[in-house]
């Protein structure tokens, strides 16, 4: 397969439009510190009889992805199952809790780490509420790199464990969600370190854009009249939109679903798109309690062309959503549970409905064994 690395595909600035070679390792611009997006990169689609000869992981999808694949470091992620949601025949979950980290950050960190391998990194550094930094962690493991990650101290035993025992050296830092983020781009610019940010690099959306690929595949050529996703740094948001946009310009799909973006009342930046930095409040829905989303108006701004909105759910019906989904056998974080919460609150806009095709897909984003059950 052609290596794509190195032919033609940079990192430009959403800002002042300067490109950065991947050789560069940058992860923000260089001239005036913007956000960086994928520009050279034209992904296309196998068709149906192909795409049902290939092994059912995210690499199905090679050709659409700017890393060539799958990579010797693939733990075989993607393609996670499609379930019923309990009581509820107009909504399907789709179980990405079951990822070999436990997580759908491993959609990104794969595609992550594999670039890092490819441009002769040494060290992969990460910050992360946990399952971003398990995940890349997971995959610097596969890929014989070492790694760091920055967590909040407030992080989960469980995410912690995880972190170590995949050889991370872990740092926690006292403080909001960004003072983590602070404390890794300290040491991002150093020689030879690969800042494997989910928030930063944009090949990590990339990945999580496969997200929407299998639920097109699953659903027969289609996608539900509704994604709704949970959305803090919003990389699942930004993947989905990303997934969708490029199904529309392949014609693969007729229209964008609508995306309805879920957070937690007592961190809600986006719902209110405050132009100042808020005071978060104590959540259960940790993986989302970003208070300054980096990527927020690119964020607000894929929600709206798609016609969707952001709703915010209370901590007590999280932990309503939380109960109500591991009594139907799924046991998944709290963080997960707040889309569950939003479409049993009636807070998700009811569109038309065509034919037999669900409503409403929800994703079970991280597992609960990584986290302790929430408070009653």
């Amino acid at each position: 397969m052609t290596d794509r690395v190195v032919s033609g595909v940079t990192l430009g600035c959403a800002s002042c439009g300067r490109l950065h070679p991947l050789a560069d390792m940058a992860w923000r611009c260089t001239a005036c510190g913007g956000l960086l997006d994928v520009h050279g990169f034209a992904p296309s689609l196998p068709n149906a009889l192909e795409l049902g000869r290939r092994a059912p992981t995210l690499w199905r999808y090679a050709e659409a992805l700017p890393v060539p694949g799958p990579p010797r470091i693939s733990l075989g992620e993607g393609m996670t199952p499609l379930v019923s949601a309990p009581g509820r025949s107009d909504v399907l979950l789709k179980a990405d809790f079951l990822m070999p980290t436990g997580s759908f950050k491993d959609r990104g960190a794969v595609v992550l780490a594999a670039l890092a391998l490819r441009l002769g990194a040494a060290r992969l550094v990460a910050d992360s509420s946990g399952n971003a930094g398990t995940a890349v962690a997971a995959y610097a493991a596969r890929a014989g790199l070492p790694c760091t990650v920055y967590v909040p101290a407030s992080t989960s035993e469980g995410k912690l464990g995880q972190l170590r025992a995949y050889g991370a050296e872990v740092h926690r830092v006292e403080g909001p969600r960004e003072a983590a983020a602070a404390a890794a781009a300290r040491v991002a610019d150093a020689p030879g370190v690969f800042y494997a940010s989910h928030v930063h690099h944009p090949f990590f959306v990339h990945g999580t854009k496969t997200y929407v690929f299998e639920l097109w595949e699953q659903l027969g050529g289609r996608l539900p009249a509704t994604l709704v996703l949970p959305v803090g740094n919003g990389t699942l948001v930004l993947g989905a939109y990303l997934g969708c946009r490029e199904l529309l310009e392949q014609r693969l799909i007729d229209r964008m679903p609508v995306i309805t973006a879920v957070q937690a009342a007592a961190c809600a930046p986006l719902a209110s798109a405050a132009s100042e930095r808020i005071t978060p409040e104590p959540t259960v829905a940790e993986g989302i309690a970003i208070a300054r989303p980096a990527r927020g108006a690119q964020i607000l701004a894929a929600i709206a062309e798609t016609g969707g909105t952001v709703v915010t759910v209370t901590d007590d019906r999280i932990r309503a959503a939380h109960r109500e989904l591991a009594r139907s056998g799924l046991y998944v974080e709290p963080t997960s549970a707040v889309c569950w919460a939003a479409l049993e609150a009636g807070l998700v806009p009811v569109p038309p409905v065509e034919g037999d095709r669900p409503f409403a897909v929800a994703p079970l984003c991280g597992t609960g064994l990584k986290s302790a059950p929430p408070a009653a």
